[in-house]
């Protein structure tokens, strides 16, 4: 019998030994079901190398949770297991879902599909990153990497199970998540404990730091043979991939970074993939598919978000009020290119273009995630981690601190013959059904002055806000009727209305 005491939304764990004979991980299947009074939830464990076997749970509500294992390992058969769970403790909210799956059926809005929610229902907008192999680099980076993160404006990091290969990115990892090494070649039917140890240890210490991760589980950028394992290969990777990761609340899976750049894959077995994760993850955590040029069908059922890489080298984070439209989910512009100078169009962005790249898409309604490629330093943040170098993180922060100050209503401002004619050229983030709040982005226009026919009866105070130097000017005064307001004749402006 095992007993532990967890708290809602992480990890109960039971250790077990077992058989070492054959190959424990294809031979040996191990199961428990977890009741309580209203719920059944039922999990996967998995072997872990030395005759060590383990079953996790992650508990939705408090109290307490019983199960008894099933296995055809003798050893491991009907071992009776106890979680007593307690409440959540602060800065636990638990998974991100999709908002109207989170928040009851009264509260839930047409806006509502488009978002995101903790489990508790507490409002989550991601402000993304990309690490590509961090979990991949020698320990003082992976350590350097949660350093930098810990004070970072960012809540997600999308990262690969597999090491990447690809320009600025050739080294071999110190381990790999199957046994063997390129030298003497991989064993595609065992597990490398060391890695997989790690990774959780990686995914735990993000969960501390309130930080998502976005695990990519197949990526083309391959030199080992990871990326061609065969359809069969692929299955039995993700299962236990699934197995090993669910329990933790703050994954998110993503098939695949840039599947259509893996041509021995189709449409049917990516289909194959996402149904493997949904039967194998008892807590439906987040799923997505990312492309490099074509872009996946986003309306498909198991699709709980669009992760999208821009497709056009000029219009990026503008796309998302057309995202929107065709998939009715939440848009993460997952790679809207990068700030950095290296040779390639989608890394050599300025932190002023960037910065605009965020706040055109948070202020569409949608999500984005920041990337640097800085070519004169040791470690790339794209790929390895490491550190910063670049302008924009901090004016991210200032735009996080802008959205999360909005009201939880606020919505992309719709279009009408009443009002297109003074806001057809402008993005706009409002509260519209009492007019209590619009937030007006310029971009790259700079107008020396902008005119407003206000709501009638409504009266605002007005700010000023220079995204870019990240402040923001109240001007004197309140509001109303027909205005006129002079503008400093600069690029990445913002007004923010707020009715008194």
């Amino acid at each position: 019998m095992v007993i532990k005491m967890t708290e809602q939304y992480k990890i109960f764990e039971a250790s077990l030994t077992g058989t070492e004979n054959g190959n424990p991980y294809s031979d040996i299947w191990l199961k428990a079901a977890f009741e309580n009074e209203s719920e059944r939830i039922e999990v996967n464990g998995f072997y872990c190398g030395d005759g060590s076997y383990k079953v996790r749970f992650m508990p939705t509500k408090p109290g307490i949770w019983s199960a008894v294992t099933a296995s055809n390992d003798s050893a491991l058969n009907q071992i009776s297991l106890t979680c007593e769970c307690i409440a959540a403790g602060e800065g636990n909210h638990g998974r991100v879902l999709p908002m109207n799956e989170v928040y009851a059926p009264k509260d839930v809005t047409e806006e509502s599909r488009y978002h995101f929610a903790y489990e508790d229902g507490t409002r989550f907008r991601p402000f993304g990153t990309t690490c590509y192999a961090w979990v991949n680099q020698p320990e003082h980076v992976q350590e350097q990497t949660l350093d930098t993160l810990k004070n970072s404006p960012f809540n997600k990091v999308r990262m690969c199970i597999f090491p990447k290969f690809y320009t600025y990115n050739v080294e071999n990892p110190p381990y790999y998540a199957f046994a063997g090494n390129e030298e003497e070649g991989f064993d595609y039917s065992r597990f490398n404990p060391v890695f997989w140890d790690n990774l959780e240890k990686r995914i735990g210490e993000l969960d501390d730091l309130g930080i998502e991760a976005d695990i990519i589980l197949l990526h083309p950028y391959d030199k080992w043979g990871f990326a061609d394992m065969g359809r069969e290969t692929d299955v039995f990777y993700l299962k236990y991939a699934v197995d090993r990761l669910s329990h933790f609340k703050n994954v998110w899976w993503s098939l695949a970074n840039e599947y259509d750049l893996m041509p021995s894959k189709s449409i049917e077995d990516w289909e194959l993939y996402a149904r493997v994760i949904m039967r194998r993850d008892a807590y439906g955590h987040l799923r997505s598919i990312h492309n490099c040029l074509r872009l996946y069908d986003h309306t498909r059922s198991w699709i709980t978000h669009a992760s999208i890489q821009r497709v056009d080298n000029y219009k990026t984070s503008e796309a998302v009020t057309e995202w929107r439209q065709q998939y009715q989910k939440p848009i993460m512009v997952d790679e809207c290119a990068y700030e950095g100078n290296i040779n390639y169009g989608w890394g050599n962005l300025t932190g002023e273009e960037m910065t605009r790249r965020f706040w055109e898409g948070c202020i569409r309604g949608g999500y984005l995630t920041h990337g640097e490629v800085y070519v004169q330093y040791e470690q790339i943040w794209w790929s390895h981690g490491g550190s910063l170098h670049g302008t924009c993180p901090e004016r991210l922060a200032f735009l996080r601190k802008i959205m999360e100050e909005a009201p939880k209503e606020a919505a992309p401002l719709k279009l009408t013959p009443e009002n297109h004619g003074e806001n057809w050229d402008v993005s706009c983030l409002c509260k519209e059904d009492d007019k209590s709040y619009f937030l007006y982005y310029f971009g790259f226009f700079r107008p020396s002055f902008r005119t407003w026919k206000l709501a009638e009866g409504c009266v605002y105070e007005i700010e000023l806000i220079d995204t870019w130097n990240m402040t923001i000017e109240k001007l004197p005064g309140v509001y109303t009727g027909n205005i006129r307001i002079e503008m400093p004749e600069k690029q990445y402006m913002a007004v923010r209305f707020k009715r008194v």
